[in-house]
Order: structure tokens, then C-alpha cells, then sequence
């Protein structure tokens, strides 16, 4: 082979992640199928998100955003300006997509064809974290750890105005969810509550405590049965919103930060990152749930998106070296970290 056909054959195998690794897991009714590829790529992570039906998957790295085709493992392209990105939302009606930006206060929008930025669109708040497209009422949520108060943003997907602001009773809010009527249920990480949001209004209307649920962060709306599905440490919840109880627990492993439901396939998903696991429970009826696979990941990976279409859950954790000598403390006092030698894709089928 000649050298430049050599070079050329080469520049596409870096351009590949490498082989995947599949575990597979027998249940008494169900198979489920964990594969993981290292896509590579810098930085951190936090939320990810799957494009229904198209098999790609958004994965927030701390600067930027890979957008990874989840049947292959392959890097399709990267959203480039996102500093201290937390999450993505896709508004498909307008073609466009947005990401929060905690380290300069905005969103970025960019166009969901061809993943180019369109706009950074200031916001007004700091503590920019959740994010998430209520396509019933046509918004894009923004939860925001904002100081004094926690706050909900309500933005337009065509424009990216702001056009709604809702204050709440802490100042970690975390996932939401819709009902498609009107109402916004958004977890209280601090307090451990639910409060609801009137999208028309952006006010709050009601808290509900989540005991024995500690700490929730994701967060899920079932329309078959009008239930709420809360992501929590050790036991998540489900709400029947027209009460504003809790109907039923789940247990789970510990280090839970968001949750995936696949309404039609009847399962939840709740990723561990202290455990290093995601349990899978299938939903027998409105208020009874049963634990069939606690399937393997790795510790850290503790967010997770579920694409309702294919019927795959995608989870995202980088492996770090080890820090350097002398090495600070990570935010909020955790250890040291080295750099990035993998970027471990996850995706759980069946």
C-alpha cells in the first residue's frame, strides 16, 4: 500500500471509536443488552440527551457538546462555546437546539440539521443547570440554581426570548417535567419537593414532600396513567398528581442524578453514579413497579436519556488518570482529578 493510501486508512481508524464491549443480562422476561464504546473527547459531563427516533445522542463536555451516533458509538459532530455546559434540549418544530451554559449565563442555539451555532442568547440569571423542551405548551424550561431563590425560565424555541420567569422555594431545582396541560412538576433537590409551575402564569401553585424520597433530581411524566416519576437516592418515587402523594417506591442505587422513562415499553431507568449501576424497573400498574435488571455501568455515570423510539437508554462518564501531585480539590471539595484517558458512551438495550 502506498504511503498517502497508508496515512489515509489510519486517519480513519482514529476517527472511530474503539470496538464496543457488550454485557449482556438475563432476566426472568427480559434481556438487556449494555454496550460501551470510548468516543474519547475532553471534559467533564452532565445531562445527555437523545433525538428521538434518529439514534444521535447529545453529551455535554464541560466546553462543548458531542453529538454521537448511539448504534455506533461514532462522533457525528460537536457544538463548539458551551462553557460549563449542563444540559440540552431539542426543540424540532423550529429545527433548533439549545444548551445551558453555566459559565458565562446563556444558551446556546444552534441548528438541529446542521448542528451550527445560530446564537448565544444571554440569560438572566446565573446557576444555569436543567434544561428541557415542553412541546405542548411550545417552551423550552430552564432550571436554574439561581441565588436567592432557585427560578424556572421559560424561553421561545423560535426566538430564544425569555418569556416567563417562575421563583421557587429552593435553590436547587433540578429536572421537570410537563403534563401537557399547563402544568410544569419541578423536583426540589434541597427540600426534597415537587412544586408546580402554571406555564400561562409562571408562578407556582403547589408543593408536595417526596419522603422517603431524599434529594431528587430526575424526573419523569407518565400521561398513560397521570403519574409523576421522581429520581432520588436509594428510593425513587412516583406522585399521582392529582393528590400530590406518593403512590409507590422504588429502590435504587445511591448517587441518582436524572431518570429515563420509555412510556411505551413500560420501563424506568434510574442511573447510580456511587453505585456505578442503573436499575430498570417495569411498571405493572399505576402504582406498582417491579425491579427487573440492576445493570453494571461504571462509577460516576449517574445521568442517562432514553430514546422512546428505539427503545435505548444512553448513559456517558469519562475515566479519569490519576492528579498530579499537588493537585487542588475539585469543586465543592471533591478529589483531585487527572486527565481524560477515556470517554466511556453507554447504551442499554433489549
Amino acid at each position: 500500500m502506498h504511503n498517502r493510501h497508508l496515512l489515509a486508512a489510519l486517519s480513519a481508524l482514529v476517527a472511530l471509536p474503539l470496538a464496543a464491549q457488550t454485557t449482556v443480562t438475563q432476566t426472568t422476561q427480559t434481556t438487556f443488552t449494555v454496550k460501551k464504546w470510548d468516543i474519547g473527547g475532553d471534559g467533564g459531563t452532565d445531562y445527555l440527551t437523545a433525538e428521538p427516533g434518529t439514534g444521535r445522542v447529545f453529551v455535554s463536555r464541560g466546553t462543548h457538546v458531542m453529538v454521537v451516533d448511539g448504534a455506533t458509538g461514532k462522533v457525528l459532530g460537536d457544538i463548539p462555546d458551551t462553557p460549563r455546559t449542563h444540559g440540552i434540549a431539542l426543540a424540532p418544530k423550529w429545527n433548533h437546539g439549545f444548551t445551558t451554559n453555566a459559565g458565562d449565563s446563556t444558551l446556546t442555539m444552534f441548528d438541529l440539521t446542521t448542528l451550527a451555532v445560530i446564537k448565544k442568547l444571554p440569560m438572566h440569571t446565573g446557576g444555569l443547570d436543567g434544561i428541557m423542551y415542553d412541546a405542548d405548551d411550545d417552551r423550552v424550561i430552564l432550571t436554574n440554581h439561581s441565588r436567592p431563590v432557585g427560578t424556572v425560565t421559560a424561553v421561545d424555541p423560535n426566538t430564544g426570548d425569555i418569556v416567563g420567569v417562575a421563583e421557587l422555594e429552593d435553590t436547587a431545582p433540578e429536572g421537570a417535567a410537563t403534563d401537557g396541560k399547563g402544568r410544569l412538576f419541578v423536583n426540589n433537590e434541597g427540600k426534597s419537593t415537587i412544586q408546580v409551575v402554571d406555564v400561562k402564569t409562571m408562578k407556582a401553585t403547589a408543593s408536595w414532600p417526596l419522603a422517603p424520597c431524599e434529594g431528587p433530581t430526575g424526573i419523569a411524566y407518565d400521561r398513560a396513567n397521570d403519574r409523576v416519576i421522581s429520581g432520588c437516592g436509594n428510593s425513587s418515587v412516583v406522585v399521582d398528581p392529582s393528590s400530590g402523594k406518593v403512590v409507590a417506591t422504588i429502590a435504587n442505587g445511591e448517587g441518582v442524578d436524572a431518570l429515563g422513562w420509555d412510556p411505551s415499553e413500560k420501563l424506568v431507568y434510574i442511573p447510580a453514579g456511587r453505585s456505578g449501576n442503573v436499575t430498570v424497573a417495569r411498571q405493572d400498574a399505576p402504582n406498582t413497579y417491579t425491579v427487573v435488571a440492576t445493570l453494571s455501568t461504571m462509577p460516576g455515570a449517574k445521568t442517562i436519556a432514553v430514546d422512546p423510539v428505539r427503545h435505548v437508554a444512553y448513559l456517558f462518564q469519562p475515566e479519569y488518570g490519576p492528579a498530579p501531585a499537588g493537585a487542588p480539590a475539585g469543586p465543592g471539595g471533591r478529589p483531585a482529578r487527572g486527565p481524560v484517558v477515556g470517554g466511556w458512551f453507554f447504551a442499554i438495550s433489549h
